[in-house]
């Protein structure tokens, strides 16, 4: 039986966490915060509840997964709600699109929209990138990453012609859209990883695929809930989970890790570390040696990913009141005028960008407002995420977002713009929590609150993440930041890659690690 030390208590290192165990393995689980989640975290306040990370569930069949291969099945511990509507888009032009949460629905939902001919080219948009998918799905997102699955990808050319590495995001997409507001639909889906869509790979064309062919999915009372099971089934198979503990350093034993240290001194001896930390904070903070600091050097070197600046929302006297036509959408995105001009002063480049990063005048808006009797205090009350692309927390060569007022100014135009696009609830506002950047970077120790690490900007960037194996033998990492990326989906198979990587303890304990 090895002995296990997972860093962090995110939905990637809780389902590392629960895979060792079910596996034999000893661990405990180390988390710096009072909660467990990451950025799956909640705030609760005066009766109102908020998701302030991920709001809905993709590729719902990852965690089906992680759970019938660790014990009970997953809809015997907690329920995901199919939304029939996956998201309301308003258009530059003022077009409104309710997209179906069903993927046989959507042509005629395009058309009727967008125009006729706009389903079809959808369609051969989603033909095209559901044959990326299924050459990537299996030796990239499910697989650990190495030259020899870079190799295989690399050796076949019609999975070459098929994959197009040579273009970006926008480029893959614009063989089959000819209408603007489906370039712009596509272009959201670089923000899933944290990327700029002219420069982000073609392979992330899989990322609307999966969304649409598997749904959009919510869990009743928010989906931090999602993050307690998989706390609860790694407990219920031995894991310990220690909160408001932090790992200031991974021990070594000449060329293997040996175990970890606390803030507080202690000394946790370990055979295996698994980090569910930023690879910047493990390389930069958490490992004291000249090959560690030349790994910070080097990836160091790769574009951030951006971040984000959020609104929460607690809403009251919405009864009988008008903030929207017809029926209130769970997800909402009201897009920017010059989409461009918003990628431009979040990443810092184009000619529109000025002096560097800054926060865009008039973003995309997205918005989650669940209709979710759990996550308020009362009827006509509503709780709402409110999220707009931002540059990163860099007070020295960007955005410092602690500056006096900026956040408070910088919330009331948000607010102003989502009036004149239509959504107006400044007359409901009971009150109002501000979430920077720089507030994302001190809550999750990402630096400058990067959401997702790295982006995937340019077309070998996704081969630059840090593998899950690491050449310090024993350590091991998950989450956002490393193989295969951001999004609670991929964090996920990236605990099932460090599984895999590991291995049962010997002997396995009977009846632990099958499938149910």
């Amino acid at each position: 039986m090895s002995r296990v030390v997972v860093i962090g208590a995110g939905v990637g290192g809780l389902a590392a966490a629960a895979r060792l165990a079910s596996l034999g393995h000893d661990v405990t689980v180390l988390e710096q915060a009072d909660t467990i989640g990451g950025k799956l975290a909640t705030l609760e306040h005066d009766g109102f509840l908020f998701d302030t990370g991920p709001s809905l569930v993709t590729m719902p069949y990852v965690f089906t997964e992680l759970f019938a291969e660790t014990g009970a099945p997953l809809e015997t511990v907690l329920e995901l709600r199919r939304l029939d509507v996956a998201c309301r888009y308003r258009f530059a032009d003022g077009t409104e699109l309710d997209m179906p949460g069903r993927i046989e629905e959507i042509p005629a939902a395009l058309d009727a929209a967008l125009g006729s001919g706009a389903g079809a080219q959808w369609s051969r948009f989603l033909e095209r990138s559901e044959r990326v998918w299924d050459i990537a799905r299996g030796p990239f997102l499910e697989s650990p990453i190495d030259a020899a699955g870079i190799a295989t990808l690399a050796a076949n050319p019609l999975s070459l012609a098929r994959v197009a590495p040579w273009l970006s995001l926008r480029g893959f997409g614009r063989q089959d859209l000819a209408d603007d507001r489906l370039r712009a639909l596509l272009d959201r889906y670089a923000t899933y990883t944290g990327s700029d869509p002219r420069r982000a790979p073609s392979a992330l064309a899989t990322v609307p695929y999966a969304e649409q062919a598997y749904g959009s999915w919510y869990v009743q009372g928010g989906l931090w809930r999602l993050g307690a099971a998989i706390a609860d089934r790694a407990t219920e198979l031995g894991a310990r989970i220690r909160t408001g503990v932090s790992v200031t350093r991974i021990l070594q034993d000449g060329t293997r890790v040996a175990g970890v240290e606390t803030a507080d001194g202690e000394r946790i001896a370990a055979d295996i570390v698994v980090a569910n930390a930023d690879a910047q904070t493990v390389y930069g903070e958490l490992l004291r040696s000249e090959g560690a600091r030349r790994a910070a050097r080097d990836h160091a070197k790769l574009d951030p990913s951006l971040s984000g600046f959020v609104l929460l929302l607690a809403l009251d006297g919405l009864d009988g009141a008008t903030v929207d036509h017809g029926e209130q959408a769970h997800h909402r995105v009201l897009f920017a005028e010059d989409y461009d001009a918003e990628f431009d002063a979040v990443f810092g480049v184009g000619t529109q960008s000025g002096s560097g990063p800054k926060p865009v005048e008039r973003p995309t808006i997205y918005i989650s407002a669940p209709n979710d009797p759990e996550t308020v205090p009362g009827p006509g009350s509503a709780a709402w995420f409110v999220l707009v692309n931002a540059p990163r927390h860099d007070p020295e060569h960007g955005v410092d977002w602690d500056a006096p007022g900026l956040a408070e100014r910088y919330a009331a135009s948000l607010l102003e713009l989502m009036a004149e696009r239509g959504v107006d609830v400044r007359e409901h506002v009971r009150w109002m929590r501000i979430r920077t950047p720089a507030d994302i970077e001190r809550d999750t120790r990402s630096p400058g609150g990067s959401i997702y690490g790295t982006a995937s900007n340019g077309a070998r960037a996704a081969f630059l993440r840090p593998a899950n194996r690491q050449p310090l033998e024993g350590l091991y990492l998950v989450g956002g930041s490393a193989h295969p990326g951001g999004g609670l989906p991929l964090v996920t198979l990236s605990a099932a890659i460090v599984a895999q990587l590991v291995g049962p303890a010997e002997p396995v304990h009977a009846g632990v690690g099958t499938r149910a």
